[in-house]
């Protein structure tokens, strides 16, 4: 199967670990220019050395005006993968105003500012593109302490299809993946107790969790032509989680 990514100038938030920067090195494999986004320099500067060629912007997405300032001027974009997040994990009676206030400006406000530079580039040049979003299975289950995760989730998946609805008539499709439990270095900190695994893994159809380049192949497949009448979508890379 042919992505044809090759020349194609994408850009990836969150580029500095886990899904995002593989993200960044399997586009850059492919052909793609690649501008990788990160608020942590030193991952950059690895990065920039692993993939030589890429476009490292240092900013942190929380802050709408340094975003703004970073990005404003980043130039023609085709592609954009929306992945940068945190996970603030707190009991419901617990969540505090600013891990509402960081989980709402990064996870979701980001995609709205970060989405709008491009899309309004990608109108002005009159050509088409595509935007995934990386969402979670916590969107649309429950997971105790995940409280404010889950909804901004949520929101992302519904902001998802309201910008197919209004993208498509430029022929910019936007879809989103939702994967499980990836086994990135912080998935694997956060699930290496037996007990915890074993009660989420029960839930799994196919009895275990995502590694990275399976979310990653999601993603290269919804930014390519391949998926050409695909948009609006919620992709589950879950091993059947949500089907149970």
């Amino acid at each position: 199967m042919e992505l044809g990514l090759a020349g194609r100038r994408a850009l990836v938030t969150g580029a500095g670990k886990g899904i995002g920067r593989s993200t960044v090195q399997a586009l850059h494999a492919a052909g793609a220019q690649v501008v990788a986004v990160s608020r942590t320099r030193a991952d950059l500067d690895s990065l920039v050395r692993e993939c030589p060629g890429i476009e490292p912007v240092c900013v942190d997405l929380g802050d709408w005006e340094a975003t703004e300032q970073a990005l404003g001027g980043v130039g023609p974009v085709d592609l954009l993968v929306n992945n940068a997040a945190v996970a603030l994990l707190q009991p419901f009676l617990d969540v505090t105003k600013e891990a509402c206030d960081m989980s709402f400006h990064v996870n979701l406000r980001a995609v709205i500012q970060v989405s709008q530079i491009v899309v309004r580039s990608l109108i002005a040049r009159g050509v088409p593109g595509a935007i995934v979003n990386v969402s979670s299975q916590a969107s649309q289950r429950a997971v105790t302490n995940h409280s404010v995760y889950c909804s901004t989730k949520g929101a992302m998946d519904m902001l998802t299809k309201v910008m197919a609805l209004e993208l498509g008539p430029h022929k910019i499709r936007v879809n989103a993946v939702n994967p499980t439990v990836v086994m990135t270095p912080m998935g694997q900190a956060n699930w290496s107790d037996p007990q915890k695994a074993k009660a989420m893994l029960d839930r799994i159809p196919l009895g275990q969790f995502a590694e990275v380049e399976h979310v990653v192949n999601s993603i290269l497949f919804l930014l390519s032509d391949c998926s050409g009448m695909t948009t609006g979508s919620t992709l589950p890379v879950d091993g059947g989680f949500l089907a149970t």
